[in-house]
Protein backbone atom coordinates (compact mmCIF):
# COMPACT_ATOMS: atom_id res chain seq x y z
CA UNK A 1 0.00 0.00 0.00
CA UNK A 2 1.49 3.36 -1.04
CA UNK A 3 1.39 6.54 1.05
CA UNK A 4 -1.66 7.90 -0.74
CA UNK A 5 -3.62 4.68 -0.19
CA UNK A 6 -2.88 4.87 3.51
CA UNK A 7 -4.99 8.03 3.62
CA UNK A 8 -8.01 6.00 2.46
CA UNK A 9 -10.07 3.45 4.39
CA UNK A 10 -10.81 0.00 3.01
CA UNK A 11 -13.77 -1.27 5.08
CA UNK A 12 -13.50 -4.80 3.68
CA UNK A 13 -9.78 -5.01 4.37
CA UNK A 14 -8.05 -7.41 2.01
CA UNK A 15 -11.21 -9.43 1.30
CA UNK A 16 -11.79 -10.20 -2.38
CA UNK A 17 -14.55 -12.20 -4.03
CA UNK A 18 -13.27 -15.54 -5.31
CA UNK A 19 -13.61 -16.31 -9.01
CA UNK A 20 -17.16 -17.42 -9.70
CA UNK A 21 -18.32 -16.02 -6.38
CA UNK A 22 -19.65 -12.67 -5.12
CA UNK A 23 -19.15 -10.63 -1.97
CA UNK A 24 -21.78 -8.42 -0.34
CA UNK A 25 -20.46 -4.86 -0.03
CA UNK A 26 -23.60 -2.78 0.68
CA UNK A 27 -27.35 -3.31 1.00
CA UNK A 28 -28.47 -4.98 -2.21
CA UNK A 29 -25.02 -4.79 -3.84
CA UNK A 30 -22.68 -7.71 -4.52
CA UNK A 31 -19.12 -7.50 -5.83
CA UNK A 32 -17.78 -9.60 -8.73
CA UNK A 33 -14.08 -9.51 -9.61
CA UNK A 34 -13.13 -10.84 -13.06
CA UNK A 35 -9.70 -11.45 -14.53
CA UNK A 36 -8.32 -9.40 -17.43
CA UNK A 37 -5.38 -10.39 -19.68
CA UNK A 38 -3.58 -7.07 -19.20
CA UNK A 39 -1.15 -5.50 -16.74
CA UNK A 40 -4.32 -4.18 -15.11
CA UNK A 41 -5.40 -7.73 -14.37
CA UNK A 42 -8.96 -7.39 -13.09
CA UNK A 43 -12.20 -5.47 -13.31
CA UNK A 44 -14.88 -5.08 -10.66
CA UNK A 45 -18.46 -5.70 -11.71
CA UNK A 46 -21.56 -5.29 -9.56
CA UNK A 47 -24.79 -7.21 -9.05
CA UNK A 48 -27.67 -5.09 -7.73
CA UNK A 49 -30.85 -6.63 -6.35
CA UNK A 50 -33.68 -5.27 -8.47
CA UNK A 51 -37.34 -5.45 -9.39
CA UNK A 52 -38.72 -4.22 -12.70
CA UNK A 53 -42.41 -4.34 -13.65
CA UNK A 54 -43.11 -6.59 -10.69
CA UNK A 55 -40.40 -9.09 -11.58
CA UNK A 56 -37.58 -9.68 -9.10
CA UNK A 57 -34.06 -10.16 -10.37
CA UNK A 58 -30.72 -8.43 -10.76
CA UNK A 59 -29.19 -5.47 -12.54
CA UNK A 60 -25.59 -5.92 -13.67
CA UNK A 61 -23.18 -2.99 -13.74
CA UNK A 62 -20.42 -3.50 -16.35
CA UNK A 63 -19.58 -6.66 -18.26
CA UNK A 64 -15.87 -7.51 -18.84
CA UNK A 65 -14.29 -8.07 -22.27
CA UNK A 66 -15.69 -10.51 -24.80
CA UNK A 67 -13.60 -13.64 -24.26
CA UNK A 68 -14.29 -17.29 -23.56
CA UNK A 69 -12.74 -16.98 -20.09
CA UNK A 70 -15.01 -14.04 -19.25
CA UNK A 71 -18.12 -15.89 -20.40
CA UNK A 72 -17.08 -18.89 -18.31
CA UNK A 73 -16.72 -16.66 -15.25
CA UNK A 74 -20.20 -15.27 -15.86
CA UNK A 75 -21.70 -18.75 -16.26
CA UNK A 76 -20.29 -19.67 -12.86
CA UNK A 77 -21.96 -16.58 -11.40
CA UNK A 78 -25.27 -17.46 -13.06
CA UNK A 79 -25.13 -20.99 -11.70
CA UNK A 80 -24.42 -20.13 -8.08
CA UNK A 81 -25.02 -16.46 -7.26
CA UNK A 82 -28.39 -15.38 -8.70
CA UNK A 83 -30.63 -17.40 -6.42
CA UNK A 84 -32.62 -18.58 -9.40
CA UNK A 85 -33.53 -15.01 -10.41
CA UNK A 86 -32.86 -13.49 -13.86
CA UNK A 87 -30.71 -10.60 -15.01
CA UNK A 88 -33.24 -7.83 -15.70
CA UNK A 89 -30.99 -5.02 -16.92
CA UNK A 90 -27.36 -4.51 -18.04
CA UNK A 91 -25.92 -1.15 -17.02
CA UNK A 92 -22.64 -0.03 -18.59
CA UNK A 93 -20.74 2.90 -17.10
CA UNK A 94 -18.81 3.59 -20.32
CA UNK A 95 -17.70 2.16 -23.63
CA UNK A 96 -14.21 0.83 -22.90
CA UNK A 97 -13.83 -2.87 -23.76
CA UNK A 98 -13.49 -4.17 -20.20
CA UNK A 99 -16.81 -2.50 -19.36
CA UNK A 100 -18.92 -3.09 -22.47
CA UNK A 101 -17.31 -6.09 -24.19
CA UNK A 102 -19.90 -8.70 -23.18
CA UNK A 103 -22.93 -6.39 -23.19
CA UNK A 104 -24.42 -7.90 -26.35
CA UNK A 105 -23.94 -11.44 -25.02
CA UNK A 106 -25.39 -10.64 -21.59
CA UNK A 107 -28.38 -8.79 -23.03
CA UNK A 108 -29.13 -11.63 -25.47
CA UNK A 109 -28.52 -14.30 -22.82
CA UNK A 110 -31.15 -12.79 -20.51
CA UNK A 111 -33.30 -10.82 -22.96
CA UNK A 112 -32.36 -7.76 -20.94
CA UNK A 113 -31.98 -4.13 -22.10
CA UNK A 114 -28.70 -2.24 -22.18
CA UNK A 115 -28.55 1.01 -20.18
CA UNK A 116 -25.75 3.39 -21.19
CA UNK A 117 -25.16 7.01 -22.16
CA UNK A 118 -26.01 7.73 -25.80
CA UNK A 119 -22.56 9.19 -26.47
CA UNK A 120 -20.76 6.06 -25.32
CA UNK A 121 -23.13 3.76 -27.19
CA UNK A 122 -22.49 5.48 -30.51
CA UNK A 123 -18.74 5.90 -29.94
CA UNK A 124 -18.55 2.16 -29.21
CA UNK A 125 -20.42 1.49 -32.48
CA UNK A 126 -17.91 3.71 -34.30
CA UNK A 127 -14.95 1.91 -32.73
CA UNK A 128 -16.31 -1.49 -33.73
CA UNK A 129 -16.68 -0.36 -37.35
CA UNK A 130 -13.38 1.54 -37.50
CA UNK A 131 -9.99 1.23 -35.86
CA UNK A 132 -10.06 2.84 -32.45
CA UNK A 133 -7.66 5.39 -30.97
CA UNK A 134 -5.49 2.56 -29.68
CA UNK A 135 -4.64 1.17 -33.09
CA UNK A 136 -4.84 1.44 -36.85
CA UNK A 137 -3.34 3.82 -39.41
CA UNK A 138 -4.98 6.91 -37.88
CA UNK A 139 -3.58 6.18 -34.43
CA UNK A 140 -0.11 5.47 -35.81
CA UNK A 141 -0.08 8.75 -37.75
CA UNK A 142 -1.38 10.68 -34.75
CA UNK A 143 1.30 9.33 -32.41
CA UNK A 144 3.97 10.03 -35.04
CA UNK A 145 2.80 13.64 -35.17
CA UNK A 146 3.37 13.73 -31.43
CA UNK A 147 6.90 12.38 -31.62
CA UNK A 148 6.65 8.60 -31.47
CA UNK A 149 9.53 7.60 -33.73
CA UNK A 150 10.28 3.95 -32.92
CA UNK A 151 9.52 2.22 -36.26
CA UNK A 152 8.60 -1.08 -34.63
CA UNK A 153 6.17 0.55 -32.20
CA UNK A 154 4.57 2.60 -34.99
CA UNK A 155 4.21 -0.46 -37.22
CA UNK A 156 2.63 -2.49 -34.42
CA UNK A 157 0.15 0.31 -33.65
CA UNK A 158 -0.69 0.61 -37.34
CA UNK A 159 -1.38 -3.12 -37.49
CA UNK A 160 -3.75 -3.10 -34.49
CA UNK A 161 -6.81 -2.48 -36.64
CA UNK A 162 -9.00 -4.94 -34.75
CA UNK A 163 -8.03 -3.97 -31.21
CA UNK A 164 -11.47 -2.74 -30.11
CA UNK A 165 -13.66 -5.11 -32.10
CA UNK A 166 -11.73 -8.15 -30.85
CA UNK A 167 -12.94 -7.36 -27.32
CA UNK A 168 -16.26 -5.75 -28.29
CA UNK A 169 -17.47 -7.67 -31.34
CA UNK A 170 -21.02 -6.28 -31.26
CA UNK A 171 -23.54 -4.23 -29.31
CA UNK A 172 -27.21 -4.78 -28.56
CA UNK A 173 -29.28 -3.21 -31.36
CA UNK A 174 -31.00 -0.81 -28.94
CA UNK A 175 -30.34 0.84 -25.60
CA UNK A 176 -31.92 2.88 -22.82
CA UNK A 177 -30.23 6.23 -22.40
CA UNK A 178 -28.65 7.32 -19.13
CA UNK A 179 -27.73 10.96 -18.63
CA UNK A 180 -26.60 13.34 -15.92
CA UNK A 181 -29.12 13.93 -13.13
CA UNK A 182 -31.39 11.06 -14.11
CA UNK A 183 -32.63 8.82 -11.29
CA UNK A 184 -32.69 5.04 -11.69
CA UNK A 185 -34.94 3.07 -9.36
CA UNK A 186 -33.00 -0.09 -8.53
CA UNK A 187 -34.16 -2.53 -5.89
CA UNK A 188 -36.41 0.01 -4.20
CA UNK A 189 -33.65 2.64 -3.94
CA UNK A 190 -32.90 5.74 -6.01
CA UNK A 191 -29.55 5.90 -7.80
CA UNK A 192 -28.56 9.23 -9.38
CA UNK A 193 -26.58 9.33 -12.62
CA UNK A 194 -23.46 11.51 -12.50
CA UNK A 195 -21.80 12.13 -15.88
CA UNK A 196 -18.04 12.34 -16.22
CA UNK A 197 -15.77 13.33 -19.08
CA UNK A 198 -12.12 13.07 -20.02
CA UNK A 199 -11.70 9.32 -19.55
CA UNK A 200 -14.62 8.31 -21.76
CA UNK A 201 -17.02 10.31 -23.95
CA UNK A 202 -19.85 10.32 -21.37
CA UNK A 203 -19.09 8.09 -18.40
CA UNK A 204 -22.00 7.51 -15.99
CA UNK A 205 -21.38 6.87 -12.29
CA UNK A 206 -24.27 5.95 -9.96
CA UNK A 207 -24.85 7.31 -6.46
CA UNK A 208 -27.37 6.10 -3.88
CA UNK A 209 -27.87 8.75 -1.19
CA UNK A 210 -29.88 6.36 0.97
CA UNK A 211 -26.99 3.93 1.42
CA UNK A 212 -24.18 6.42 0.62
CA UNK A 213 -22.75 4.19 -2.09
CA UNK A 214 -21.06 5.42 -5.27
CA UNK A 215 -20.47 3.07 -8.19
CA UNK A 216 -17.63 5.12 -9.58
CA UNK A 217 -16.58 3.11 -12.63
CA UNK A 218 -13.23 4.42 -13.86
CA UNK A 219 -13.79 8.01 -12.74
CA UNK A 220 -12.74 7.36 -9.15
CA UNK A 221 -10.06 4.71 -8.61
CA UNK A 222 -8.24 4.30 -5.28
CA UNK A 223 -4.76 3.19 -6.30
CA UNK A 224 -4.09 4.28 -9.87
CA UNK A 225 -4.94 7.43 -11.76
CA UNK A 226 -7.60 7.11 -14.43
CA UNK A 227 -6.19 7.27 -17.94
CA UNK A 228 -7.01 10.62 -19.56
CA UNK A 229 -5.94 10.70 -23.19
CA UNK A 230 -6.11 12.54 -26.48
CA UNK A 231 -6.52 10.18 -29.43
CA UNK A 232 -6.70 10.56 -33.18
CA UNK A 233 -10.50 10.57 -33.37
CA UNK A 234 -10.60 13.85 -31.39
CA UNK A 235 -7.09 15.25 -31.90
CA UNK A 236 -7.66 18.77 -30.52
CA UNK A 237 -9.44 17.79 -27.31
CA UNK A 238 -8.67 18.88 -23.75
CA UNK A 239 -9.70 15.78 -21.75
CA UNK A 240 -7.61 16.53 -18.66
CA UNK A 241 -9.60 19.69 -17.97
CA UNK A 242 -12.81 17.72 -18.53
CA UNK A 243 -11.67 15.03 -16.09
CA UNK A 244 -10.67 17.47 -13.34
CA UNK A 245 -13.99 19.31 -13.70
CA UNK A 246 -15.86 15.98 -13.61
CA UNK A 247 -14.35 14.59 -10.41
CA UNK A 248 -15.34 17.79 -8.63
CA UNK A 249 -18.96 16.75 -9.21
CA UNK A 250 -18.40 14.07 -6.54
CA UNK A 251 -17.40 16.65 -3.90
CA UNK A 252 -20.98 17.27 -2.66
CA UNK A 253 -21.41 13.56 -1.88
CA UNK A 254 -21.30 12.51 1.77
CA UNK A 255 -17.82 12.33 3.32
CA UNK A 256 -18.19 8.66 4.34
CA UNK A 257 -19.46 7.53 0.92
CA UNK A 258 -18.44 3.97 0.08
CA UNK A 259 -16.89 4.17 -3.40
CA UNK A 260 -17.05 1.04 -5.53
CA UNK A 261 -14.32 1.43 -8.18
CA UNK A 262 -13.92 -0.51 -11.41
CA UNK A 263 -10.37 -1.46 -10.38
CA UNK A 264 -8.99 -1.85 -6.88
CA UNK A 265 -10.92 -2.32 -3.64
CA UNK A 266 -14.01 -0.52 -2.29
CA UNK A 267 -12.91 2.44 -0.22
CA UNK A 268 -13.98 5.39 1.90
CA UNK A 269 -12.27 8.75 1.72
CA UNK A 270 -13.83 10.11 -1.46
CA UNK A 271 -13.01 13.75 -0.75
CA UNK A 272 -9.40 12.84 0.06
CA UNK A 273 -9.10 10.90 -3.18
CA UNK A 274 -10.49 13.80 -5.22
CA UNK A 275 -7.79 16.06 -3.77
CA UNK A 276 -5.12 13.42 -4.36
CA UNK A 277 -6.05 13.26 -8.05
CA UNK A 278 -5.96 17.06 -8.35
CA UNK A 279 -2.55 17.11 -6.66
CA UNK A 280 -1.28 14.30 -8.89
CA UNK A 281 -2.17 16.10 -12.11
CA UNK A 282 -1.04 19.50 -10.80
CA UNK A 283 2.34 17.94 -10.06
CA UNK A 284 2.53 16.32 -13.49
CA UNK A 285 1.57 19.57 -15.21
CA UNK A 286 4.27 21.42 -13.31
CA UNK A 287 6.88 18.83 -14.26
CA UNK A 288 5.84 18.97 -17.92
CA UNK A 289 5.98 22.77 -17.79
CA UNK A 290 9.45 22.71 -16.25
CA UNK A 291 10.65 20.33 -18.96
CA UNK A 292 9.13 22.43 -21.74
CA UNK A 293 10.82 25.55 -20.39
CA UNK A 294 14.18 23.95 -21.08
CA UNK A 295 13.38 23.16 -24.72
CA UNK A 296 10.29 22.65 -26.89
CA UNK A 297 9.07 19.08 -26.47
CA UNK A 298 6.76 16.55 -28.03
CA UNK A 299 4.50 14.13 -26.20
CA UNK A 300 7.03 11.34 -26.78
CA UNK A 301 9.72 13.51 -25.19
CA UNK A 302 7.80 13.79 -21.93
CA UNK A 303 6.99 10.09 -21.47
CA UNK A 304 9.93 9.69 -19.02
CA UNK A 305 8.72 12.81 -17.20
CA UNK A 306 5.31 11.28 -16.55
CA UNK A 307 6.12 7.57 -16.33
CA UNK A 308 9.15 6.14 -14.56
CA UNK A 309 8.68 2.49 -15.50
CA UNK A 310 9.25 0.64 -18.77
CA UNK A 311 6.07 0.62 -20.88
CA UNK A 312 4.91 -2.17 -23.15
CA UNK A 313 3.10 -1.36 -26.40
CA UNK A 314 -0.37 -1.49 -24.82
CA UNK A 315 0.76 0.90 -22.08
CA UNK A 316 2.62 3.14 -24.54
CA UNK A 317 -0.54 3.97 -26.48
CA UNK A 318 -2.29 5.06 -23.28
CA UNK A 319 0.84 6.88 -22.07
CA UNK A 320 1.17 8.79 -25.36
CA UNK A 321 -2.48 9.81 -25.18
CA UNK A 322 -2.02 10.99 -21.60
CA UNK A 323 1.15 12.92 -22.47
CA UNK A 324 -0.72 14.78 -25.20
CA UNK A 325 -3.53 15.47 -22.73
CA UNK A 326 -1.16 17.21 -20.30
CA UNK A 327 0.43 19.23 -23.08
CA UNK A 328 -2.99 20.21 -24.43
CA UNK A 329 -4.19 21.51 -21.08
CA UNK A 330 -1.12 23.72 -20.75
CA UNK A 331 -1.57 24.80 -24.37
CA UNK A 332 -5.29 25.62 -23.99
CA UNK A 333 -4.56 27.46 -20.72
CA UNK A 334 -2.06 29.64 -22.58
CA UNK A 335 1.17 28.49 -20.87
CA UNK A 336 2.49 26.58 -23.89
CA UNK A 337 2.44 27.28 -27.59
CA UNK A 338 2.35 24.56 -30.22
CA UNK A 339 4.50 24.50 -33.35
CA UNK A 340 4.67 21.78 -35.99
CA UNK A 341 8.23 21.30 -37.17
CA UNK A 342 9.58 20.50 -40.62
CA UNK A 343 9.62 16.85 -39.55
CA UNK A 344 5.86 16.97 -39.01
CA UNK A 345 6.10 16.66 -35.22
CA UNK A 346 4.15 18.90 -32.82
CA UNK A 347 6.35 20.47 -30.15
CA UNK A 348 5.28 22.65 -27.27
CA UNK A 349 7.26 25.53 -25.81
CA UNK A 350 6.57 28.21 -23.19
CA UNK A 351 4.70 31.43 -23.80
CA UNK A 352 5.23 34.68 -21.93
CA UNK A 353 2.43 33.79 -19.50
CA UNK A 354 3.86 32.94 -16.08
CA UNK A 355 2.97 29.47 -14.83
CA UNK A 356 1.48 29.65 -11.31
CA UNK A 357 2.78 26.27 -10.10
CA UNK A 358 6.35 26.64 -11.34
CA UNK A 359 7.62 25.96 -7.81
CA UNK A 360 6.34 22.37 -7.97
CA UNK A 361 9.30 20.97 -9.87
CA UNK A 362 10.39 18.05 -7.72
CA UNK A 363 9.69 14.67 -9.35
CA UNK A 364 7.14 12.46 -7.64
CA UNK A 365 6.14 8.83 -8.03
CA UNK A 366 4.50 8.27 -11.39
CA UNK A 367 1.18 6.44 -11.17
CA UNK A 368 0.41 3.64 -13.68
CA UNK A 369 -2.29 4.37 -16.20
CA UNK A 370 -5.48 2.34 -16.23
CA UNK A 371 -6.91 0.44 -19.14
Amino acid sequence: MNLLEQQLHYPLGDALPAQGDTLAVAPGVRWIRMALPFALNHINLWLLEDEIDGQRGWSVVDCCISADASRAQWEAIFATQLGGLPILRVIVTHMHPDHIGLAAWLCARWNAPLWISATDYFVAEHNIAHSSGNGGPGAAEFFQKHGLSDPQAVDKIRARTGYFSAMVPSLPPSFVRMQDGQTLRIGGRDWRCISGYGHAPEHIALYCAQTRVLIGGDMMLPRISTNVSVFDVEPESNPLQQFLDSIDKFTPLHADTLTLPAHGKPFQGLHTRIQQLHDHHRDHLARVMAFAQQQPCSAADILPVLFTRVLDLHQTTFAMGEAVAHLHKLWVDGYLQRVRGADGVYRFGPTALAYPDSALLEPSEAVPVSA
